[in-house]
């Protein structure tokens, strides 16, 4: 079971935790919602839950509870930036489908 981090990913995540001047990383989960079911839910952590699962790519913790992944083992995140929008973008191997506007997917 992993999550990867591309360079792109893992700098902003570096960058926003100096920014941030706390956490420990990344919490990356999913919940219900959407058209098809799950969505991302991303955001910094800033402490380890008991159950919490713990990858390390290119020097940045990724934290994920224990009903989430395996809904997104084996996902890569990436961070883009296109002309003004940038966004964290993911690469799920277990994705089936997706809505028609990207928001949520299912497995």
């Amino acid at each position: 079971m992993s999550i990867h981090l591309t360079d792109s990913a893992a700098d902003r995540v570096r960058q926003h935790l100096v920014k941030r001047g706390k956490g420990l990383g990344l919490r990356l989960g999913v919940r219900k919602t959407g058209c098809s079911g799950f969505a991302y839910v991303i955001d910094y952590a800033d402490e380890a839950g008991a159950a919490d699962l713990v990858f390390e790519e290119r020097g940045v913790k990724v934290f994920v509870d224990p009903d989430s992944l395996p809904l997104i083992d084996g996902t890569t995140v990436d961070f883009v930036r296109q002309g003004l929008n940038e966004a964290f973008r993911f690469q799920n191997p277990n994705v089936t489908g997706e809505c028609g506007c990207g928001e949520s997917f299912n497995v």
